[in-house]
């Protein structure tokens, strides 16, 4: 009966425990001390990469494949400061990736743009995770039907305007696809805008934006190419420390590229935090096409529309 009891202890145990290793692939419990090793063993295959709880100055390649790379406990695995390629903690460019629980902080890199996710191929889940005090959150893209969707996940300290020739932002994305951002929050930028996304199909719905800690920050949302898609239930404070104050949602501000007549923007609560400069347009508008703007709560000092 003990024997019985051991044995199904050690079936229960999770993967991690029972290879003793960091990085343990969970279908097979083989583990690696190196996360580029249990990567790179994956080859094309289809795996879930579990880490152990600590902090990792390593950093990792996606090459094929899809790759689950998920916290044994949300939040205990941190990433910090080691960029592959000279870009971020983990470089996607596999069949699809998958990231869950973990936490990426101190990223910066000659090019200004050091982030914790660099996504350069394959669809990107992000949930659970923290992208912390670096040059950027997640940056990438594929001119492709790319889907990328990020959950429950928070942005603080991110964005750059003054390290490099071009800023950086919490999140900066491309594709030809779609991005859905939903239940994350988004605080004390330093730089740029907190979400900026060249992609013609968006869904941010249910986030939270404070800016009240925010220092040379920029537009809370910008859609610089234009957009279709849903923009609702989200929360806005904006800062003080603003580099440019004059717009919450920005449209198409540099380009046409996609239509943006339809994109609904409803149902979000906008504020101004004390000493923060004041007649910004909630949503500014440079696409010229009919938006759906809905009702929307705005605080004092802050206008519903402007077109540019």
């Amino acid at each position: 009966m003990t024997r019985m009891i051991l044995a199904l202890a050690m079936l229960a145990a999770p993967a991690s425990a029972q290879s003793g290793k960091p990085f343990t692939i969970a279908e097979t419990g083989q583990g690696f001390d190196d996360l580029q090793a249990a990567v790179s063993s994956v080859r094309m295959g289809t795996a879930t990469i579990r880490i152990a709880p600590g902090v990792y100055r390593q950093c990792a390649v996606q090459q094929g494949g899809r790759i689950t790379f998920q916290a044994v406990t949300p939040g205990t695995a941190i990433f910090e400061k080691e960029a592959c390629e000279d870009k971020a903690a983990l470089v996607l460019r596999g069949q699809g990736s998958v990231v869950d629980g973990l936490v990426f902080r101190g990223y910066r890199v000659s090019d200004g743009n050091g982030a914790g996710i660099r996504t350069e191929m394959g669809d990107l889940t992000v949930t659970n995770a923290m992208f912390l005090d670096s040059q950027e959150g997640i940056l990438g893209g594929e001119p492709t039907g790319q889907r990328i969707t990020i959950d429950r996940s928070t942005f603080a300290g991110l964005g750059q305007c003054d390290e490099a020739v071009n800023c950086s932002h919490a999140i900066y994305l491309a594709n030809r696809g779609q991005v859905t951002i939903t239940r994350s929050r988004f605080e004390r930028g330093t730089g740029g805008h907190y979400v900026k996304l060249r992609v013609p199909n968006v869904v941010i719905t249910d986030n939270s934006f404070d800016d009240t800690a925010g220092r040379k920050t920029n537009y809370m949302i910008d859609l610089p190419e234009g957009a279709r898609g849903l923009i609702a239930r989200n929360g806005f404070v904006q800062g003080r420390g603003k580099e440019n104050s004059s717009g919450l949602i920005v449209v198409a501000a540099e380009a046409k590229t996609y239509p943006s007549a339809g994109l609904r923007i409803e149902d979000n609560d906008a504020r101004l935090a004390p000493g923060a400069p004041g007649n910004p347009a909630f949503v500014a508008d440079l696409s010229h096409e009919r938006l759906a703007v809905g009702a929307n709560r705005l605080g004092p000092g802050i206008r519903m529309f402007e077109t540019r």
